[in-house]
C-alpha cells in the first residue's frame, strides 16, 4: 500500500487539480459562447442564420475530434513519463491556442483564411483539452486517501462548471460595459486575450505539485512500453462502455452551455445577457452539486450515483426545452436547476469510476481514450445536431427526443459496466 498523502499537500494537489481544469475548461468554453454569439458574421459571412450558425457549430465540432487525439497521445506519454509533465503542455497548448484565437484576423481582412485559421486553432485547442482530464482526474484520485476517491475526484470535475461560470461572468461584463456593437466588432477578442493571465497562473500552481504516488511506484517498477496499445488491446470493453456512459451526459451539457445560447436568442428572442445568466444559475447548481454527489459515491458505489442523475436526464430531456419554450423566467430557471443536478450525478462520480476501471500503468491512456470518446460522440456534434433538429422541424421536442436517445444509451452501458470494489486503486482487480 502507498503511504497516504499528507494533508496539506493533498489539499494542494486538490487546488492545483481544479484551478487547471477550470481555466483550461475556461478557454474552451469562450470558444463556444463566441461561436454563438460572433463567429458566425465575423468568420462566415454572407450565410443565412441557420447557415451561419451551423458553420460556427462545425468549428466546435472540430475540436472535439482532435480531443481524442490529445488523449491518446498524452495518455500513452502520461503513463511513461509522468502526469505532471503532459498536464503542463496540455494548458501550454490551450492557452496559446485560445490566445492566438484572440488575435485573429477575421474574413473581411483575410478572407477564407480565417475561417481556415480559426479551425486549426480549434483543433490544438481540443488537442490540449484531450490531454488534459485524464491526467487532472488521474492527480487527484491517486493521492486520495483510501474511500475518497469520489470526493477527490470531484474538484477537477468541478473544473468545468467553474470554466463555464469564469466565461460567462467574462462575456457578460464585456458585452455590458462594450455594448452589443462593439462587442461584436472588436471586445469579443478580449476573453480569449485574458486566458493568457489565467494560464500563467496555472502553470505557476503547477510547477508546485509533484507525481502522484502511483505513477512514482509504477516507473520504480518498470513502465509500459506502449501503455495506449496495451490499455486498448487487453480493455477494449472497458473503454467502448466508459465512452458510452459519457454520452449523454457531455451532449447535454454542451446543449445546456452551448446550444441553449442560440436557441434562446434566435428561436425565443431573449437577450444574451438573460441566456448567459441562465447558464451561470445551472453552472453554479452544477459546482455546488458535485462534490456531494462524488462523496454519496464513496458511501453507496458511483454507479447507483450515476444511474440517478442518468434517469434524471432520461426523463427531464423533453420537459427542459418545454419550460424552455414559454420564455418564463421561473419556468426556465427550474428547467436548467434539474438538468443541472443530473449533469451532477453523472459527472462528479466519473472521475474515480474510470480511474478505477484501469491497472496504474495504463490508467492515464484508459481513462483519457474512454472520456474523449463519449465527448466526440455526445458533447462534439451536439449543439449541431440539436440546431439542425430545431431547423428542419421547427420545434424543440425532437431535439428533447435526440438527447433522450442518448441517455438510454448511457444508461444501458452503465449497466454493463461492472463496478470494481471500492478499495485502494492499486489493488482493483482487472477483468480479463
Amino acid at each position: 500500500m502507498t503511504a497516504p498523502t499528507p494533508p496539506p499537500a493533498l489539499r494542494r494537489t486538490a487546488i492545483a487539480s481544479l484551478v487547471g481544469t477550470a481555466i483550461e475548461w475556461y478557454d474552451f468554453f469562450i470558444y463556444g459562447t463566441a461561436s454563438v454569439l460572433v463567429f458566425a458574421p465575423q468568420f462566415f459571412p454572407g450565410a443565412s442564420d441557420l447557415a451561419g450558425t451551423l458553420a460556427a457549430f462545425s468549428t466546435l465540432a472540430v475540436g472535439f475530434l482532435a480531443r481524442p487525439l490529445g488523449g491518446a497521445l498524452m495518455g500513452h506519454f502520461g503513463d511513461r513519463v509522468g502526469r505532471k509533465s503532459m498536464l503542463v503542455l496540455s494548458l501550454l497548448l490551450m492557452g496559446t491556442a485560445t490566445f492566438a484565437i484572440g488575435l485573429l484576423p477575421t474574413y473581411a481582412q483575410i478572407g477564407a483564411w480565417a475561417p481556415i485559421l480559426l479551425v486549426l486553432l480549434r483543433f490544438l485547442q481540443g488537442f490540449g483539452v484531450g490531454g488534459e482530464w485524464g491526467g487532472a482526474v488521474l492527480l487527484a484520485v491517486e493521492n486520495a486517501p483510501p474511500g475518497k476517491r469520489g470526493f477527490y475526484g470531484s474538484f477537477p470535475q468541478m473544473g468545468v462548471p467553474a470554466g463555464v461560470i469564469l466565461s460567462n461572468v467574462v462575456f457578460l461584463i464585456i458585452l455590458g460595459t462594450a455594448g452589443k456593437q462593439a462587442f461584436t466588432e472588436w471586445a469579443w477578442r478580449l476573453p480569449f486575450l485574458f486566458s493568457i493571465v489565467l494560464v500563467i497562473a496555472g502553470l505557476l500552481v503547477r510547477s508546485k505539485i509533484g507525481e502522484t504516488p502511483e505513477f512514482t511506484k509504477v516507473r520504480s517498477a518498470g513502465v509500459q512500453r506502449s501503455p495506449l496499445a496495451s490499455v486498448i488491446r487487453k480493455h477494449p470493453k472497458q473503454i467502448l462502455l466508459a465512452g458510452g456512459t459519457f454520452l449523454a451526459n457531455n451532449a447535454i451539457g454542451y446543449v445546456m452551455i452551448v446550444y441553449m445560447l442560440s436557441y434562446g436568442t434566435k428561436t425565443l428572442k431573449l437577450t444574451q445577457n438573460t441566456m448567459l445568466t441562465l447558464v451561470l444559475i445551472a453552472s453554479g447548481v452544477w459546482l455546488v452539486t458535485l462534490p456531494l454527489f462524488s462523496a454519496l459515491s464513496d458511501r453507496v458505489g458511483r454507479r447507483k450515483v450515476f444511474t440517478a442523475g442518468g434517469l434524471v436526464l432520461l426523463v427531464w430531456s423533453i420537459p427542459f426545452f418545454l419550460l424552455l419554450d414559454t420564455v418564463s423566467t421561473p419556468l426556465m430557471v427550474i428547467s436548467v436547476v434539474v438538468t443541472a443536478l443530473g449533469l451532477s450525478a453523472t459527472y462528479g462520480p466519473q472521475a474515480a469510476l474510470f480511474a478505477e476501471l484501469f491497472d496504474a500503468d495504463v490508467r492515464y491512456s484508459g481513462a483519457s481514450l474512454g472520456y474523449q470518446l463519449g465527448a466526440i460522440f455526445g458533447g462534439g456534434f451536439a449543439p449541431f445536431i440539436a440546431a439542425w433538429l430545431q431547423g428542419a422541424t421547427g420545434s424543440s421536442v425532437w431535439v428533447g427526443v435526440y438527447l433522450t436517445v442518448l441517455a438510454v444509451i448511457s444508461l444501458v452501458c452503465i449497466s454493463l459496466l461492472r463496478e470494481p470494489a471500492r478499495q485502494a486503486v492499486e489493488a482493483v482487480p482487472q477483468p480479463a
